[in-house]
Order: C-alpha cells, then structure tokens, then sequence
C-alpha cells in the first residue's frame, strides 16, 4: 500500500497544484466580471424565486426548490464540519476569509454551469430528465470532437468521483464517528447505511429531492442553531474573531500548541482547497442535479443554483469556522473532526460528540444520495448512446447501484480493519484526484461558453 499511497500523493500534489488553484478561482473571477457581479445584484431577487415558482406545471422531475435541496444535501457534509476545521488548522483563521472568497466567485461559476446544464438537458429512456457537463460540453462546444472528448472525460471521472467522495469516504467518515462517539463497528454502520442509500435510490430523483428537501433542511438548521448557542456563549470573543480571521487573511498568524504557524500562502491555499472542497463549485456535480428542475427558464434555474456556494459556505461553514476560532479551539494543535467536536465540547460537553456525530451521519447520508445520482446520470450519457431500450438502461442501473452499495460497507468497513487509516488517507486522494480531473473539462467549457449564457441572461431580464 506504500507505493500506491506515494503514487497518489504525487498526483494529487500535481492537479491540485497553483494551476488548478488558479483555473478554479480565476474562472470565478473572470465570470463574476463578465457577468458584472451578478450574485451581488441580484442576490435579493434570487432570494424570492425559490418560494415564487413551484414548477408544477413546467417539463422536469422535481422542483426548483429540491433541486437546490438536492445538491446542498451533495455539499453540504464531511466539508463543512472537518473541512473547515482542517483549514483553519492548517493555514490559520485567515483560511476562512479564503473560503468566502471561493464562495463568493463560486456563485457566478455555479450560475453558469448551471445555466448550460437546463439549456442543453434531455430526456433519458425512462423519461427523466438528464443534463450536465457531458452535454453542454459535446452540443455547445463549436468544435464537436473536442466536445465529446471532453464531455466523455468529465463522465468518466464522474462516475469515478462517485465511489470516492461520494460513497466510500463519506461512509468512512461516518463509521469513524459513529465508533468514536457510540463505539459502533464499521461494518455495522456500512450495513445500515447501506440499506438506508438503497431505500432511497431505487425512487429514483424524485425520491431523493423529496428526502434531501425534508432532510437537508431540518439538519442544517439544526447545526446553525447549535453554533449559534456557542457563539452565544462566547459572545464577547466573536468580534475578535472576526478580526483574527481578516488578519490572519493578509498577514499570517502564528498559534500557541501544535500550530507553528501559518503565512499568507498557506491561509490562501487551505482556505481555497477546502473551500472548493465544501461548495464543489467549478466541478460540474451541481449541474446534473438542478437539470432535472421543473422550470420554464434555464436562467431563472441558474440563479436558484447560485445560492448553494452562499449557503454552504457563507452560512454553514462560517458557523463552524467561527466556533472553532471564538472558543480558542483552533490552538489545541488538534484538525478535522477532533477539531470540530472539541470546539463544541468546549461549551456544551458531551452533547458536543452528539450533535457532530448526528450532523455527520446526516449530511454524509445524503452526500452519498446525490453522488448516487451523480453517477448515474454520468454513467446514463454512456448508456443512452449504446441503446434507448429501457430494459437494457433499467440493466445498466441496477449493476451500478449494486456495487454503490457495496462500495459504501466497504468504505465503512475499513474502520474495522488495523491498516484502517492508511486506507483512509488513500480514499480521500483518490477522491481528491478525481474531483480535480473532472472540473478540468468542465472549466474548459464555461470559459468557452460564457458568452451564450450572458446572451441568455439578458434575453431573460428584457422579458
């Protein structure tokens, strides 16, 4: 496993170097000019149309709402709980000033990715809705070969992505929490997770939108109102925390504890990565999921999908961020998880353990239910080219969903096993690699295609 583990390190070294650190934000940065700050202006308006249109009488399979449930319930996990608390760890407060900033471009990158996705959606076999990258970049590109090339790249590493962050390391990450706090082997808790992923996903999207629209609500909720009772606590130290995290932004900072300190790079590079990592926008997963919207307008559907990196990041893992910095917990020299259930413990004792690990089981259930669908629709794009037999695509789906399954108890399982970490560090790098490798066509084609959606947007506002 030695030399498997220094052959990934090496890759994930090389496409999560400066050059995608730049692609990704430098396409927000770009878009967000091209559009003229869209997510600023029209954030308000954006606001309103999530309760204004239902989208019953509209083509699709779920609402516009769900669809935004769906792909929060995608984002919304490992990342905002040990992802923050691992780039606060790493690159100091400042980190978190990082991570609003991919948010904030991230908004104009998801409105576009988005935006393509309902333009060029189709109907698949069944007669669900299908879009995603693999489509906008095979019928929007103006050089078709290299469309396919790049639309059949993203659904490989799609389907890939699929059983890394959204399968084996998401249910690894709940059996180590769920043995931590309850001490429940892994096996179990792949066995249950398992049979409650397998409940869901043979209802198909319109299932998990109902259960991610219920769900993901109520838990994020539930999160905020807890970090709210910290931060309430440490009321008096929540200004300074502010101010350590604008500071430690522009000019480092230095901790007591295991933290040697962390300069301006690396607050930038963690708070960047982990950033990312949480809201996933760039990558093309979003996209696949608000495709299927039941909507008159691909516009009006892009701006809805523009509130994810908002509420992700800006809300959720500003909650965590400044718990962990106003209860002084970032000093312990402790990351990840620890980090998190430690800043809670601070204040609320051994209901800190609880409520991290529920939140985790959660939001790690239904990560594992939209990455489901992921790579589902990634894998259909392959399918519906062979064959529109419904049979022989229903086929297809139950072979992948099978193995999804068992990827999940295999991820938990490894809990049980002595070599249990070693495997864990291998899994979040594979899952890292194939994240990269699948925003990197996907950003090809919003950087080529921008103009078509800025077309579409002025053409929606003079209506």
């Amino acid at each position: 496993m030695t030399g498997i583990h220094q052959i990934l390190t090496l890759i994930d070294e090389v496409v999560w170097g400066p050059f995608m650190m730049l692609l990704l934000i430098g396409t927000g940065i770009f878009l967000t000019y091209r559009l003229r700050g869209l997510q600023v202006r029209k954030l308000v308006y954006t606001l309103r149309l999530v309760s204004e249109h239902d989208g019953k009488e509209e083509k699709g399979d779920i609402s516009p709402f769900r669809a935004l449930m769906a792909t929060l319930s995608g984002t919304i996990g490992t990342g905002n709980i040990a992802g923050v608390a691992t780039a606060i760890s790493m690159g100091g407060p400042g980190a978190l000033f990082w991570m609003w900033l991919t948010a904030v471009v991230g908004m104009a990158t998801k409105f576009v990715e988005c935006t393509l996705a309902l333009h060029f959606r189709d109907e698949l076999p069944d007669g669900t809705m299908i879009g995603g990258p693999f489509y906008y970049l095979e019928r929007g590109l103006k050089y078709r070969r290299v469309g396919i090339v790049l639309g059949m790249s993203f659904a490989v590493f799609g389907i890939f992505s699929s059983f890394g962050i959204g399968n084996m390391a998401q249910a690894n990450s709940v059996s180590i929490a769920m043995n931590d706090t309850f001490n429940v082997p892994g096996m179990a808790t792949g066995l249950v997770l398992a049979l409650a992923v397998g409940t869901v996903i043979i209802g198909g999207i319109k299932r998990l939108g109902f259960v991610a629209g219920n769900l993901v609500p109520f838990m994020a909720i539930l999160y905020i109102l807890s970090a709210l009772t910290v931060l309430i606590f440490n009321y008096d130290k929540v200004p300074a925390a502010f101010l350590q995290i604008i500071d430690g932004a522009f000019s480092g900072t230095a901790a007591a504890g295991g933290f040697t300190g962390a300069a301006v790079a690396s607050a930038m590079r963690f708070g960047i990565a982990r950033g990312i990592f949480s809201n996933e926008a760039g990558l093309g997963s979003a996209p696949m999921a608000h495709a299927t919207a039941k909507t008159p307008n691909s516009v009006r559907q892009g701006l809805i999908a523009m509130l994810g990196p908002f509420i992700d990041t800006i809300v959720v893992c500003t909650m965590t961020g400044l718990v962990i910095i106003s209860t002084g917990a970032w000093e312990t020299g402790k990351t990840s998880t620890s980090l998190s259930i430690h800043a809670f413990n601070s204040q609320m004792g051994y209901a800190g353990d609880v409520i991290i690990t529920i939140g985790m089981a959660v939001f790690a259930f239904t990560t594992i239910l939209t990455w489901s669908f992921y790579g589902k629709q990634c894998l259909s794009y392959f399918v519906e080219k062979v064959s529109d037999d419904v049979r022989f695509y229903k086929g297809f789906l139950r072979v992948y969903y099978s193995v999804f399954l068992v990827g999940i108890m295999v991820g938990a399982g490894v809990v049980d096993l002595p070599q249990g970490v070693g495997y864990l560090e291998d899994i979040w790098l594979f899952s890292d690699i194939t994240n990269a490798l699948m925003a990197i066509p996907n950003l090809i084609g919003l950087l080529l295609m921008h103009g078509l959606v800025i077309g579409l947007l002025k053409e929606y506002f003079g209506k």
